[in-house]
């Protein structure tokens, strides 16, 4: 259960009883990811990740939800190692993936087995291969598609097991690269590369420890299967759909469509275009058609788009559907008689679902608040199944009704049956305001309890990252409630580059991130601080991302914010988008003069506002370098004149772009919160305990 408490300070409101207000409460809530429907729609399981007893990481295990909402949810597995839903049988035995080691091992594996649990015997291993399973797909059949990663010069897994055993037992981990990229956001590419492998799930076939047969369907193909690629299989088991990267001049690449023939492994391209890029396919119930997100490329003068399209598995044209809708699908899911898509698409601060006809791409709203994410829909058409958030609302399984939509069934979920349904500190509100070209500017507010006329809030401006995204589901890494339980109210606005306002508001902000951007957050601060339960005179900024680059130029821009920080950001603009892990999309999106041009680094003599810089050594999406030449370029040039020093650097040797471990989080949130105490309230610095 959650511990209840209030804290008090002098000096401050009376905070309220919730796990906000306690770190250790509120790393205990249960964080849900992962929903998966049986095939016959009986059952329903969800990730659900909790901190281990040590407090000192977060493991996953698999909750069954009753579809019908009738039962309780109940977990299903338990290791120290955690496990992740995979998916189910024909039959509707889970699948789960784990390291967690089998009943005759010693030690946990080193990479992920695919897990099969029956529902009347113990779980066991079906598939082990050495550089483990990702991404598992299973057709009706019992064809079992998953990914694993495999040693380049390997012929089979067999000899991939065995060149592992020997760079293990002569302690190599040097890489050769042979082409870009070579890192990918929080780890290396290489040596070993995705394949695609092939199991033949009949249980008739399974060797006499239950384990099946296993193929690999591709060989070697370097880059081609990237993180990234998402992969489908035919209901008959016979072809895999793909997205396929190929190699383009300048270290880049882009990701082409291609399908595999299951017994012969002969690969054919379905789209493959200069100009576009193809995204998660989704092959139709009937097996014959593609549901597929078509990438239209950026180029400086004009930012990507997305749209959905459908074309034949056997090769056709590409058709388009809702061509004139302005907003973007992902996360689609056929209906079970093929005539429709259930997609989520942003819109307005939302990201609710709706239905797009397979046919005349005509986009029919499903559900009005909320964001919404892992789509299941029922085998009979009825229901789709989904987790459903909102900035005042962490992630939640519900159901909605097909065809129509719009009300949205909970289901009693793994928080409720472990008592962990968690209080707000407060409320949320709109704040709606006019950007200085006439554009309707909007933003989320969260209000601590408390917070009036009488007793006005400090201001937290919180900048969102991407750009290109919206500021509308709840998150676990930073969360504005955690701000609220400590009396700060919390602004979240979506300025230009934001999505769910159509490519016109994007457009107004490509190639010009210090432009409307950043007026656009200034419009809606200014909007904010009009109101009577907001104080003015206390207010900060902080921005991770993009919104830590955003942080660094509004540093350099104004001195209004009492304090501002900024998180794995990027200061010399040029130099950070020629050495990420994706440089080539980086400056296929920004022209070297634009970049420059655009780059707070310029504007560091201007900065008198107090910053804390923080990012972590593993980040190769935002490279650790940006911020550590920030932090000395604030002590050299800083105008504040300050003694000692009002910068602080917080340096995360092992984590990445995120926060992840539960008390390098405490850390940080100690340590922001430390810092903005004493700039925005004027107390003494006090050091984290976490920090020594």
């Amino acid at each position: 259960m959650l511990r209840k408490r209030v804290t008090t300070d002098p000096g401050r409101n009376e905070r309220p009883d919730t796990p906000f207000a306690d770190l250790d409460d509120y790393l205990d809530l249960p964080r849900l990811a992962g929903l998966r429907l049986a095939p016959d729609g009986s059952r329903l399981v969800v990730g659900v990740t909790t901190v281990n007893s040590a407090r000192t990481r977060h493991v996953s295990a698999v909750w069954e939800v009753d579809p019908t909402g009738v039962r309780p949810a109940r977990r299903l597995t338990r290791s120290a190692q955690g496990e992740s839903a995979a998916g189910f049988t024909p039959s509707g035995e889970l699948l789960f993936l784990s390291t967690r080691p089998g009943p005759d091992d010693d030690e946990p594996a080193s990479a992920a087995a695919l897990w099969r649990l029956p529902g009347d015997g113990d779980a066991h291993v079906v598939a082990a291969p050495p550089g483990g399973a990702h991404d598992v797909v299973v057709t009706p059949a019992g064809t079992v598609l998953f990914g694993s990663s495999v040693m380049p010069s390997a012929a089979d897994l067999a000899q991939d097991a065995q060149i592992r055993a020997l760079r293990k037992d002569t302690t190599v981990s040097v890489i050769l690269h042979e082409e870009f990229p070579i890192r990918h956001w929080d780890h290396h590419l290489g040596p070993d590369r995705n394949r695609l492998i092939i199991a033949d799930g009949r249980e008739d076939l399974a060797d006499a420890d239950g384990r099946w047969p296993l193929r690999d369907l591709t060989g070697h193909v370097g880059r081609a299967l990237g993180d990234d690629v998402v992969w489908d299989i035919t209901p008959d088991g016979r072809t895999v759909v793909t997205g396929w990267a190929v190699a383009e001049p300048r270290a880049s690449q882009r990701y082409t469509l291609v399908a595999i023939d299951v017994e012969t492994g002969e690969r054919r391209t379905l789209a493959d275009d200069a100009d576009f890029e193809y995204e998660s396919p989704l092959i139709s119930p009937d097996g014959r058609h593609i549901a597929v997100v078509v990438h239209r490329r950026s180029t400086p003068e004009r930012p990507y788009e997305l749209a959905l399209g459908v074309l034949p598995v056997e090769g056709g044209p590409l058709r388009m559907l809702g061509e004139d809708w302005d907003r973007w699908p992902r996360s689609a899911q056929w209906t079970p008689d093929g005539t429709a898509l259930i997609v989520v698409a942003d819109d307005d601060g939302r990201a609710p679902l709706w239905r797009l006809d397979a046919t005349t791409g005509t986009p029919t709203r499903l559900t009005d608040d909320g964001s919404y994410t892992d789509l299941q829909v029922s085998p009979d058409g009825q229901w789709v199944y989904a987790l459903r958030s909102a900035v005042d609302s962490p992630p939640t399984v519900v159901r909605v009704p097909l065809p129509g939509g719009r009300t949205v069934e909970p289901l009693p979920g793994p928080a409720e049956a472990l008592g962990k349904v968690a209080p707000l500190p407060g409320t949320v509100t709109e704040v709606v305001t006019t950007a200085a070209d006439g554009t309707r500017l909007r933003a989320w507010l969260s209000l601590p309890t408390g917070a009036s006329e009488a007793t006005p809030a400090p201001l937290l401006l919180w900048i969102h990252g991407g750009p290109v995204m919206s500021s509308n589901s709840w998150s676990w890494r930073w969360n504005p409630w955690i701000a609220a339980a400590q009396g700060y109210a919390v602004l979240q606005p979506d300025p230009a580059l934001s999505t769910g306002y159509g490519l016109d508001f994007i457009r107004r902000g490509w190639n010009e991130w210090g432009g409307r951007p950043y007026t656009d957050l200034m419009a809606a601060t200014d909007a904010a601080v009009q109101r009577s339960d907001i104080d003015s005179d206390r207010i900060a900024a902080m921005g991770g991302s993009f919104g830590g680059y955003m942080a660094n130029w509004v540093a350099g821009h104004t001195d209004r914010f009492a304090a501002i920080v900024t998180h794995a950001s990027d200061w010399m603009l040029k130099d950070a988008n020629e050495v990420g892990d994706i440089a080539y999309e980086f400056v296929r999106e920004m022209t070297p003069e634009t970049a420059d041009a655009n780059s707070p680094h310029h504007f560091v003599d201007a900065i008198t506002t107090p910053m804390l810089v923080i990012h972590g050594d593993k980040d190769y999406r935002a490279v650790v370098g940006e911020s550590l030449r920030l932090f000395r370029d604030l002590l050299v040039h800083s105008t504040s004149g300050d003694t000692p020093n009002p910068h602080k650097f917080l340096y995360y040797p092992d984590e990445n772009h995120w926060i992840l471990t539960p008390n390098h989080a405490k850390a940080w949130y100690a340590t922001v919160f430390a810092f903005l105490d004493q700039h925005v309230h004027g107390r003494e610095w006090v050091r984290p305990t976490l920090l020594g």
